[in-house]
Parts: structure tokens; C-alpha cells; sequence
């Protein structure tokens, strides 16, 4: 952080993990490079150094062993945070974080709680090719047990750790790799981990994002704007459990809506969000839900074909358009 108080995403991540160890003994942090090395996308870096190998620790190349370790770590009265670089390679541990660490509760008959929290890097956009660069958050947020959390802001990327830290069972958090290095003020204060969160008002539409297509959603509303349309964008924030309450309110007074998810069509979150549209709000619609989602093909490599597969303004101001013209 600057003098001016000036912050990085990054910076913003790195500084909540530091306070969340000086604050319990009982937090470390876990995961391929995030000591010597600072962590793949610099959001560790320094912490080796501050707080020493035994609480910032460098693991193996194994996804599933890790996870484990960090599973039986909060199972013995740890909380650690396991960082796993990118959201694909988290699928070589989803045999850990889907049947036991969403589980262990209800197997156990609720004797056993797994306050683990699990970090990873998400989205596209930076020409890291389809191995490094899908959104599979909607996945995760499909099993019970888990909650997924989805920071935005630099507001909401400093506050959700203690909290996460804080829940006795575990929580998946998404950091959008775009976002490393957006920079501004934050705004002091405690973050809500249950709730939606509006960050703009407007009666004609309602547009809903979270993550990496929150700021391309505010754009697409500054636009709508200049074209005499006012904009209600809901950032989801929390993609497990959904805050039906937010989304329905607002659609309540605008009666259309666009969901944003960088995330592919097909059985995906905007699906799932939706359907609880037309199952809670249908009769407050005025025009079908509108969706803009990934194109259905893996991340392409090739700068112009990534930018034309994923969600771009351009995209969510035609939506909305379509929407309100209906």
C-alpha cells in the first residue's frame, strides 16, 4: 500500500492474509510457491520472510495432497488457507473438497466441522490458453456443504478472509485473475459474506454479475446510462448460498433483467439464477431473462478470439437493449 493509500487487489488478498496470521496462531497458509517464490500471482510475497516456513508453507505439485493436508490440518484444530493456482488444476482435488471436506459434517453427524478456507485464481482474459483460464465457480456452488464466495472489490477482497476464516466449514474463495491489479482506495469497513450487494440504483433493468464481469457490467451501465437507460447492477458476491432476497427486490422495481457470467451457458450459474427468477419473480417480469455468457469452446490462446469467446460490454449493453425494447 502506498502513502497515499493507494492498494492492489493483490496487495489488498496479501495484507488480509497477513492480519488473519498475526491475529490466530492457529491460521497458516498452504500451496505451490507461496513462500520462496511469493506466490504465482504475487499475492504472498513477503509473507515467507514476515512469518517464516512454519505458517507460509510451500507444498508439493499435488493438488490432492494438499487439500488433504490442509482437510486433516482443520479437522485438528487449524485454520488454514490452501492456495491452488488456477481454478482447472483445482479438479485434481476435487475428490478432497467434494467428498470430504463438504461432507464430513453430515457424514459425521455433525461431530465434525472443517473450517477450511481454499483460495484460487479464476477467469479469463490474460492469454493463459484453456488449461488456465476457465470459470468453473458454478460448479462448486452446485455442492452443498461449501460456500463460495466471489470478491469483486478491493473492499470485499481485504474483508472476506476473516470472516471465511471465521465459518466453521469450509469456503472457497475466487480471486478473477484480472483483477490482480486493479488499484484505488478502499473503503474501510466490515464485508458482509451473506448478502448480494447493489452498486448502482435504477428503475428500467437489473444487471447481474459478480467477480471479473462486475466492472465490465458498471461500464456496460455507464453506457445504458447515455443512452437513457438506468441500470440496478447486483454483484452476486456470494455464489453459495445466493441471496435470492437482493435479485428479487430488484427486479421487483425494474421487472427486467441480464445476468453476466463469465462462466459457460449450458448448465451453468446464469441458468440456475434464472430459473429462480421465473420460479420467485415471474409475474414482476416484463420481458424474458437475458443471458450473457462464455462462448461454448475452451479459452482460446489468441488474444482476439478470447476477447470475442468471453462476456465484453458490448455484449451486456445489446442484452439489456434487447430487454428493455421487449
Amino acid at each position: 500500500m502506498t502513502e497515499r493509500g493507494t492498494t492492489t487487489y493483490r496487495e489488498a488478498i496479501r495484507e488480509a492474509i497477513r492480519e488473519a496470521l498475526l491475529r490466530d496462531d492457529r491460521v497458516f497458509l498452504m500451496g505451490e510457491d507461496v513462500g520462496v517464490y511469493g506466490g504465482c500471482f504475487a499475492v504472498s510475497l513477503g509473507l515467507l520472510e514476515e512469518f517464516g516456513p512454519g505458517r507460509v508453507r510451500d507444498t508439493p505439485l499435488s493438488e490432492a495432497g494438499f487439500v488433504g493436508a490442509g482437510i486433516g490440518a482443520a479437522l485438528g484444530g487449524m485454520r488454514p488457507i490452501v492456495e491452488i493456482m488456477t481454478v482447472n488444476f483445482s479438479l485434481l482435488a476435487l475428490d478432497q473438497i467434494m467428498n470430504n471436506a463438504a461432507t464430513l459434517l453430515h457424514m459425521s453427524g455433525g461431530q465434525f466441522n472443517v473450517p477450511l478456507v481454499i483460495r484460487m485464481t479464476t477467469g479469463a482474459g490474460r492469454q493463459l490458453a484453456a488449461q488456465h483460464s476457465h470459470s468453473l465457480e458454478g460448479w462448486y456452488a452446485h455442492i452443498p456443504g461449501l460456500k463460495i464466495l466471489a470478491p469483486a472489490t478491493l473492499e470485499d477482497a481485504r474483508g472476506m478472509l476473516a470472516p471465511a476464516l471465521d465459518d466453521p466449514d469450509p469456503v472457497l474463495i475466487f480471486e478473477h485473475g484480472g483483477l490482480y491489479n486493479m488499484s484505488g482506495v478502499p473503503r474501510p469497513g466490515l464485508v458482509d459474506i451473506a448478502t448480494a450487494a447493489l452498486r448502482r440504483t435504477g428503475d428500467d433493468i437489473t444487471l447481474i454479475a459478480y467477480g471479473g464481469t462486475l466492472h465490465k457490467t458498471l461500464a456496460a451501465a455507464d453506457e445504458l446510462a447515455t443512452r437513457g437507460i438506468k441500470a440496478d447492477v447486483v454483484d452476486l458476491r456470494v455464489l453459495r448460498p445466493l441471496d435470492d432476497a437482493t435479485i428479487m427486490e430488484s427486479i421487483g422495481r425494474t421487472h427486467r433483467a441480464v445476468i453476466v457470467d463469465e462462466g459457460w451457458r449450458s448448465g451453468g450459474l446464469s441458468a440456475e439464477i434464472s430459473a429462480r427468477i421465473m420460479e420467485q419473480a415471474f409475474y414482476q417480469l416484463d420481458a424474458p431473462v437475458q443471458r450473457v455468457c462464455t462462448a461454448e469452446v475452451p479459452i482460446p490462446y489468441a488474444r482476439h478470439l478470447e476477447e470475442a469467446a468471453i462476456p465484453q460490454v458490448i455484449g451486456i449493453v445489446a442484452a439489456a437493449r434487447e430487454a428493455v425494447a421487449a
